[in-house]
């Protein structure tokens, strides 16, 4: 049976990356307190009561000139088109934002089913924003805290009511890893050999900052590729 699929959107430093580790129940993705840390697609099964799906984790979508936005924005746009659920993140001690509007432009051309999880509620300036948010024009509106678990469980139950229960069954796939220095075309041979733009590639030493889990099938046999990818020190 396929796995229902979950994105996380939003823009630059409102939490995705927190609450993908949250939901997932150890920390994946890396987190830091700057914009652009995340630029691939972040993939992880995850489990919650008994319902089991595909958690994506993207990087923040900005519109500024700054490196790789162009390239963080397309690898949500896949994670979007992918997703039977879009939690889309957005930061309710900032308020509405022009990046905000953004990712609503591209969240309505897609037609899938948009829940907004106002995070950051444990600090009081978001009672002030909080409404503002209606301004996207979505049904659904989850008030969050990632960091200390406020609304996870209402955010949980709306994400996964319509997916089955399953049972968990052993994973016997192989499971093989590329690693090397900085820029000898890791990405690049991990895109040809799933055939797709699944690792942004670029010039720029430490591009990749996360570890990519893809599914790989060759010759009928399904195998796990990791990438692990070290950062100039």
């Amino acid at each position: 049976m396929k796995l229902p699929t979950v994105a996380l959107v939003g823009r630059p430093n409102v939490g995705k990356s927190t609450l993908f580790n949250k939901i997932v129940g150890k920390r994946v993705s890396i987190i830091e307190d700057s914009p652009g840390v995340t630029r691939d697609r972040i993939y992880q099964e995850a489990t919650y009561n008994n319902k089991k799906f595909y958690l994506i984790d993207t990087g923040g979508i900005d519109t500024s000139k700054m490196d790789f936005n162009t390239e963080i924005k397309l690898q949500a746009s896949i994670a979007i088109e992918e997703a039977d659920v879009v939690i889309f993140i957005v930061d309710g001690k900032e308020g509405l934002t022009s990046n905000d509007l953004v990712v609503r432009d591209l969240l309505r051309k897609s037609n899938k089913k948009v829940i907004v999880a106002i995070n950051k509620v444990d600090v009081k300036e978001t009672k002030n924003n909080l409404y503002d948010f209606y301004e996207l024009g979505f049904d659904n509106y989850i008030p969050i805290s990632s960091i200390h678990n406020t609304g996870f469980i209402e955010l949980m139950d709306e994400v996964t009511k319509d997916f089955k229960e399953v049972e968990e069954k052993e994973d016997t796939r192989c499971k093989f890893c590329f690693i090397g220095r900085p820029n000898v075309g890791k990405s690049s041979l991990i895109n040809a050999l799933l055939n797709e733009n699944r690792v942004v590639v670029s010039p720029v030493a430490g591009t990749t900052r996360d570890s990519i889990d893809s599914i790989l099938k060759y010759k009928k046999s399904m195998k796990i590729s990791k990438s692990i990818h070290y950062l100039d020190q």
